[in-house]
């Protein structure tokens, strides 16, 4: 006990709050997935992550009843924690960890614990000792892909080792400069944020010859709840939301089923459903019942430091220059794309339309060169008013009379081609906002469209990339 006294005498300085003992295994994975985590507030639920609440669920359900789970929080140790299961033998109180995953083989094949999985059982039983005033000896970690378990001793390396890395996390946590990405790219492939740290995009930035290994996020097989009827009611009972329509039977539906909820036009929801779906962080956006997009419920409780460098970034107007210039090439090219695509496959004869697809790539030339935001845009006005100008001849010439184009209407729309065009993109500037809040940016600060009743700039740029292939694309019939 001599050697734990010593430690907590060390640890007895003053400190704002305790560190989850989660949050120290995510800061000895990577600084960068501690940082976003408990400084940005930033979190995703992937796959992995809901296997290991199920393994957990599995083990709460044995009715062994020498095994518990046990909350516990030591302020002068500066942790937080709730222990997986404990167990005594001889005497001796042995926390355990357990993991979905494989262990570790070192170069004689045997199974050792990873070096977060280490500091984590060791933390807990750190936490054990100064919380309940016992000895502890040994830490175990259950690892079931491979149902190996492996036994981590206390000594006082490991009690320094858990000190030095409360200290360095508190650090951590006080600064306003988030951590460079790990130059280990194994741990980004099994990290559940790689699709809001965004670990290639890093590197590639700063080194413009290295190849990155695409990490794409699994697709999202959940579904966006589309709430069309006026009157309908969008409630909550249980883990379920619960749909009323007049004149039908409830409609329920579990919650882990549901990325998004759409209400059009004059559909209701409860408060208890908001407060359940902001808990859940799923989006809840609104739609007119023209089609037009009205907002989105802003559910970020965090996320300040993303935003401080969102402000300092885009308040240089030569990076926001350079950002609108790819964003306007980016869109141009696609829409030429577009119209080269159509020609060749409906066999077209059609001199008009080779004169502007010849006129938007010496347009496009023209990106480049701009020095002013109005430059650009007068540009980019060229470019749409030559796309939609020979978008008509690359329609199946079989389309009914009713859904033929004749040039881009809005607010309202006249036909029901660009009816069709405006809810396309009504419903992607609302996916667009969904995933603007939920990595944490501040979706009025654009660096191309400027503050206007409408959407918010951010939201209107950033959808400019995906126009072409997610909304015309669908209408090329």
């Amino acid at each position: 006990m001599q050697a734990i006294d010593l430690d907590l005498e060390t640890l007895a300085e003053p400190i704002q709050d305790t560190l989850r003992v989660c949050a120290l295994h995510a800061f000895a994975y990577c600084p960068r997935l501690f940082y976003l985590e408990e400084v940005e507030e930033l979190y995703t639920q992937d796959a992995a992550v809901f296997a290991g609440r199920r393994l957990h669920e599995e083990i709460d359900k044995q009715e062994d009843k020498e095994w518990l789970d046990l909350y516990l929080e030591d302020e002068i140790l500066g942790l937080r924690g709730r222990v997986d299961a404990l167990r005594t033998r001889d005497g001796e109180t042995i926390p355990y960890e357990h993991k979905r995953g494989r262990c570790y083989r070192d170069e004689n094949k045997q199974a050792q614990a990873w070096d977060s999985d280490k500091l984590q059982i060791l933390a807990y039983c750190c936490l054990l000792e100064a919380a309940l005033d016992i000895t502890v000896r040994e830490g175990r970690i259950r690892y079931h892909a491979d149902n190996v378990l492996v036994r981590i001793p206390l000594d006082d390396a490991g009690r320094k080792w858990v000190k030095d890395a409360i200290q360095q996390a508190r650090e951590l946590r006080q600064s306003p400069y988030r951590p460079a990405v790990t130059n280990n790219e194994h741990l980004c492939s099994r990290c559940s944020l790689s699709s809001v740290c965004l670990p290639e995009e890093a590197r590639l930035a700063h080194n413009k010859e290295w190849h990155p290994v695409r990490l794409f996020p699994q697709d999202d097989e959940r579904d966006a709840i589309h709430i069309l009827e006026p009157g309908t009611r969008v409630g909550r009972t249980g883990e379920q939301l619960k749909i009323s329509r007049r004149n039908e039977a409830e409609e329920k539906i579990s919650i882990g089923q549901v990325s998004q909820v759409v209400l059009h036009s004059f559909s209701q929801i409860s408060t208890q459903a908001v407060h359940f779906l902001a808990y859940k962080d799923i989006g809840i956006h609104f739609v007119s019942g023209g089609g037009r997009y009205i907002g989105s419920v802003d559910t970020r409780q965090g996320s300040i430091q993303r935003r401080i460098r969102q402000y300092q970034a885009l308040s240089q107007s030569d990076f926001g220059l350079e950002l609108a210039q790819k964003l306007v090439s980016c869109r141009g090219e696609g829409q030429r794309k577009f119209l080269m695509r159509g020609k060749q496959k409906l066999k077209l004869d059609a001199t008009e339309l080779e004169k502007a697809i010849a006129r938007m790539k010496a347009v496009l030339k023209q990106v480049a060169r701009v020095k002013s935001l109005d430059s650009l845009l007068g540009i980019e006005g060229n470019l749409a008013a030559l796309y939609f100008g020979a978008l008509p001849q690359v329609l199946n010439p079989d389309i009914p009379d009713a859904l033929r184009f004749n040039g881009r209407n809005r607010r309202p729309p006249k036909d029901r081609f660009n009816a069709l065009l405006s809810f396309g993109y009504s419903l992607l500037i609302k996916d667009v906002m969904n995933a603007i809040l939920t990595v944490g940016l501040e979706p009025v600060l654009g660096f191309y469209h400027q503050p206007r009743t409408q959407a918010p700039p951010l939201a209107l740029d950033l959808m400019e990339i995906f126009r072409v292939p997610l909304v015309d694309k669908l209408l090329y019939i």
